[in-house]
């Protein structure tokens, strides 16, 4: 299997090599986590580190699971411990251990280790964990392969147009590219991501057994991808399709949801108020592909697909992602970073003058002079300036032009 390589993410462990902070990484299952490690590791390897420093356990692996008990797994990792030399601990999927933070704060207060931590729910990090180590650790939130990443395991004889509607019909899932030619191994392997996501990583999580409920809920996500929502709207609808449900139960699954990350949620800014609002938001799927797999829909609201990759790939490029809010009008997203902002439009095609001017109306009420662009399909020879907006190709863009 080709391993793409992912540089952005390689040098983030890089960068805090030997630092006295724990190194955790987030992201939903299957997204490439255990490959990072695999490819630090190597790289460690290269740079003077001996096996013999290293310690790994990946705690999905069956022959570890006595070590789910926490003081087993303290003793474990000590007994290994290089005495005069630099220890690094990976410790991959390590939601599954009870009172694992216990562990790791352990490690911590020793000298000599490095420990680096993975789990694939946003839930682990946000108890007892992130209160006991305030200041002492560094998170990466990790994502699936970006467009970018994805063409590198695609073949070059491909346009990129073609590339991007393999990349929106086959996954973003890294293993996912091994089935590219065949759309039955795809589909399957893809159902045993989200079914494992939605038993392990959700309702096992929130100890809840009515996986009809919360797939019903998935569904109507994914047929309302960027469409503002709120639990109650969500609630209202599902009943009328015959499930039962009120919008305090919505809330419970949705949280659950983003826990496990397999959806996120981009809350609406107030652009004129610059603040955020409390009523409704838009929710995008972890990986596109997830779409057709839930409601068999490949070729309608293709637009709402673009803006679901659009979303992700404004993610990995950090910040904060809102959905813009103006008095006469919405900015599909609003992102905050480093002190400045970004807004972007997000259109299939703008080449009617009609659908231009009713785009660009909205970015020119933003009352402020941060950057603005209007990302579209269109087969433009460079950007085009329309007084300051910045019309872009934008899988050009998501190919990392003018980034």
């Amino acid at each position: 299997m080709k391993l793409i390589p992912r540089p952005e993410y390689l040098d983030f462990l890089k960068r805090y090599q030997n630092h006295h902070l724990i190194k955790v990484i987030s992201g939903v299952r299957r997204c490439g986590k255990s490959t990072i490690f695999y490819l630090y590791r190597q790289y460690l390897l290269h740079h003077g580190v001996a096996p013999e420093q290293i310690i790994t356990i990946n705690f999905e692996d069956l022959a570890y699971e006595p070590l789910c008990e926490y003081h087993a797994l303290h003793q474990y990792i000590t007994e290994r411990m290089q005495t005069d030399r630099m220890n690094y601990i990976f410790l991959d999927e390590i939601q599954h251990v009870k009172n694992f933070e216990k562990v790791v704060d352990s490690l911590f207060i020793k000298e000599n280790t490095d420990v680096y931590i993975t789990g694939s729910n946003a839930y682990f990090m946000s108890g007892e964990l992130a209160t006991l180590l305030t200041g002492r650790y560094v998170e990466l939130s990790m994502l699936p392969l970006s467009f970018r990443e994805f063409c590198q395991g695609m073949p070059d004889s491909l346009s990129v147009p073609e590339q991007y509607n393999a990349y929106v019909r086959v996954s973003s899932f890294p293993y996912a590219l091994q089935f590219q030619h065949d759309s039955q191994a795809v589909e399957e392997y893809l159902s045993g991501i989200y079914n494992t996501i939605l038993v392990k990583d959700t309702l096992q999580r929130m100890r809840s057994g009515d996986t009809m409920m919360i797939e019903s809920l998935m569904k109507f996500l994914a047929a309302n991808i960027g469409s503002l929502i709120s639990p109650n709207k969500i609630a209202n609808s599902l009943t009328s399709a015959g499930r039962k449900i009120d919008n305090k139960t919505v809330e419970k699954y949705l949280q659950g949801l983003k826990d496990s990350m397999l959806i996120y949620q981009a809350d609406r800014f107030d652009i004129r108020g610059k603040q955020l609002l409390k009523i409704n938001a838009k929710y995008y799927l972890v990986d596109p592909a997830f779409r057709r797999l839930l409601i068999n829909d490949t070729g309608r609201d293709t637009g709402h697909i673009l803006e679901n990759v659009v979303y992700l790939e404004l993610l990995r490029r950090g910040g904060k992602v809102y959905v813009g809010q103006l008095p006469k009008g919405e900015i599909d997203f609003v992102v905050e970073r480093s002190g400045t902002r970004e807004y972007y439009q997000v259109a299939e095609s703008t080449l009617l003058p009609e659908v231009l001017e009713r785009e660009l109306k909205t970015l020119r009420a933003i009352p402020d002079q941060y950057p603005k662009y209007l990302l579209t399909l269109d087969e433009i020879p460079s950007e085009a300036d329309y007084n300051g907006i910045k019309k872009k190709n934008v899988l050009r863009w998501l190919l990392g032009d003018g980034f």
